[in-house]
């Protein structure tokens, strides 16, 4: 349907339903836009400008793949580089950017500022403020690209500014000692490089042409296109088969029995409470000693971007409507007595122990998501489990993203969803096998009833071959997710601001 006659049209009305489209919709929707734009772009200044849009609109739904393209674009094109220049410059000078668009912003004006220095507002020391006013608001990931970043714009800033040169080392000191390798490492060796002078010009010399290759944005559309008969073929399979998950609920079966629907030779173990915050350390290590196993299997590593391996082109739905609650009388029919211990929960598990090792530290994959809304909660050699979330005041939106990394079917695909006593949540079911190379989408329906430290418990097995495979998963739909910031006008902020100091709070030690 889409031609070189009506691609700027058609991706135009994606850029405006982008905004108000459902949430499992807008990644979907990101590739299709940049797809099209690289494909039937009239002039690279068009494809420049959607894909900034791109990444204004829908900067969590942009794989590194994106905005990759894009630099690559204006690396190879030196008409297009004081264009790219002055609009990533418009797009870092409003109040809130997306850190996607501090990458793309940092790299551009590392390289092109300098084209624009006879322009109002673009001396190297104006783009310097710019692009430092968003340091504080950015990850460890983000930070080398912005030291590139002042490193370059010191190098085009000639004649040398002395008071540029003292704030742009001052950071350079202040990152030497910094825990991450590779911020030091580059703060070390920027602080180095800018004190040779003239033969900074050399080493820092621009970026050289990327060699032409054919898009992998367009190598993906390509087989999505090649195999949809195929795919849609199992995609019907897979939403036909009857799941086995093991689904906790406050509803009473219909035929009046009391105990929970049998799956399988289960045995009961305890979840460590989550309740107290006295020792997180030990907590995580049970939960990864939980969640791992005991021997490598594949020495298969992570992908580096987020849920990269996991954005082919087949997504299969999971059938809605299996309710979970949290009320302590689903737990207590599990165990056959009164209510449960606050703090800990039953879980079944296989009697079989894992023979698979987790790929990544799963407590620290757990601690990333509950300061970001999407991202990678497990992997192992066969299964890639992301998250991406949506927070609306006391509700919740997670999409959990069920990923089979192998040519072989997963199968006996099971979960069970233990939530605290504070969550209500409501987890569509999953299939009870994950094709080869395929996705799982499963949305789940959070609900905070009142404030808690306790977080809730997946606990996700499925077999692959021989091996059967069981883990217990914190989610990160933990406190912080469900506060909302409440604009206050000046006048009444700082009086109870300063308040804060006074009695009963104040404290004098003599």
């Amino acid at each position: 349907m889409c031609d070189v006659t009506n691609a700027k049209d058609i991706v135009e009305e994606l850029l405006q339903y982008l905004s108000s489209a459902d949430f499992t919709m807008r990644e979907e929707l990101s590739l299709k836009a940049a797809i099209l734009a690289e494909k039937f772009a009239p002039d690279l200044s068009w494809y420049v400008d959607v894909i900034l849009q791109l990444i204004d609109k829908a900067g969590d739904f942009i794989s590194d793949d994106i905005w990759f393209r894009v630099v690559q674009f204006v690396t190879n094109n030196d008409d297009l580089q004081p264009y790219a220049a002055a609009k990533v410059k418009e797009y870092l000078e409003k109040p809130a950017v997306h850190e996607t668009m501090v990458k793309v912003s940092a790299y551009i004006l590392g390289e092109y500022s300098h084209l624009l220095a006879r322009r109002p507002g673009c001396s190297p020391k104006e783009i310097f403020v710019i692009l430092h006013e968003k340091l504080p608001t950015v990850s460890t990931t983000t930070i080398p690209i912005l030291l590139s970043a002042y490193a370059k714009i010191l190098m085009h800033t000639q004649p040398p500014d002395q008071e540029l040169q003292s704030q742009i080392w001052a950071i350079f000191n202040k990152y030497e000692s910094c825990i991450d390798a590779e911020i030091q490492q580059r703060a070390v060796e920027y602080f180095a490089l800018c004190q040779k002078g003239a033969a900074l010009m050399d080493i820092l010399a621009e970026m050289p042409k990327f060699p032409e290759r054919k898009s992998s944005l367009i190598k993906r559309a390509e087989y999505s296109e090649a195999d949809t008969a195929e795919q849609s073929a199992i995609k019907l399979r897979a939403q036909q088969q009857p799941s086995n998950a093991l689904v906790v609920t406050d509803q009473p079966p219909a035929n009046g029995a009391t105990s929970p629907v049998p799956v399988g030779p289960l045995s009961l173990a305890m979840v460590p409470s989550m309740i107290t915050t006295e020792d997180h350390t030990s907590t995580d290590q049970a939960l990864s000693q939980q969640n791992g196993s005991l021997t490598k299997v594949d020495p298969q590593h992570p992908s580096a971007d987020l849920l990269g391996d996991l954005l082919g082109p087949l997504a299969i739905e999971g059938p809605p409507g299996a309710t979970v609650q949290s009320e302590h009388n689903a737990v207590s029919r599990l165990e056959g007595g009164p209510d449960a211990v606050d703090g800990s929960a039953i879980v079944p598990v296989e009697e079989q122990r894992n023979t698979v090792q987790p790929i990544g530290n799963i407590a620290e994959r757990f601690h990333a998501l509950c300061l970001k809304d999407s991202g990678v909660l497990y992997e192992d050699p066969y299964i890639q489990i992301g998250i991406k979330a949506e927070w609306r005041a006391h509700h919740g939106r997670l999409v959990l993203f069920l990923g089979n990394k192998n040519t072989a079917p997963l199968v006996s695909v099971q979960a069970l969803m233990l939530p605290p006593a504070h969550l209500k949540m409501e987890l569509s079911l999953v299939p009870d096998t994950i094709p080869p190379r395929a996705q799982v989408q499963c949305p789940l329906e959070v609900v905070n009833l009142r404030p808690s430290r306790d977080v809730a418990v997946l606990d996700f097995s499925y077999k692959f071959g021989t091996n059967m495979v069981n883990v217990k998963l914190r989610l990160p739909a933990v406190l912080n997710k469900f506060l909302q910031p409440i604009p206050v006008p000046a006048e009444e902020f700082f009086p109870q601001w300063r308040s804060l100091s006074g009695p009963p709070l104040k404290l004098q030690e003599v």
